[in-house]
């Protein structure tokens, strides 16, 4: 294969991520580009034991691969602080307990997916950058 054929799945968010696997790949695709959305990946669930190998079985069981992870919806609040009404069904609000007012989020908030957890642990930026050197 010289390219692999894949599917964004964020089009198809509504839908359950296994369902979308099992019409990709009777598509005839090759792999999905995920969506952090919907039930389809949850980037705050990656470190949970399973998360991420339950997504992959959901791949292998349907011999489809993944060489691309989309998240630019969050991308797009980035510099935002704080979060107003209109991205927090995309990136979630941050509320101060009891009051339900907003709170602008931390830094280590707002940077958690690009600072490792624990030590020794990679950042999302490293685990990308070592999976798009893989792919040809």
């Amino acid at each position: 294969m010289a390219r692999p054929y894949t599917l964004f799945t964020g089009q198809w968010a509504d839908l359950p991520f296994e369902e979308v696997a099992r019409l990709a790949s009777g598509w005839g695709y090759d792999g999905l580009e995920i969506a952090v959305s919907g039930d389809h990946l949850d980037a705050w669930r990656w470190d949970e034991p399973g998360y991420v190998d339950s997504k992959l079985a959901v791949l292998e069981k349907y011999n489809l691969k993944v060489w691309a992870i989309s998240n630019h919806l969050k991308g797009q609040a980035v510099c935002d602080d704080p979060i107003d009404f209109r991205h927090e069904a995309i990136v979630g609000a941050i509320r101060r307990p009891g009051n339900g007012n907003h709170q602008p989020p931390t830094p280590a908030q707002r940077n958690r997916l690009h600072r490792p957890q624990r030590p020794g642990q990679a950042t999302v930026h490293e685990v990308l950058r070592h999976e798009m050197s893989t792919i040809r």
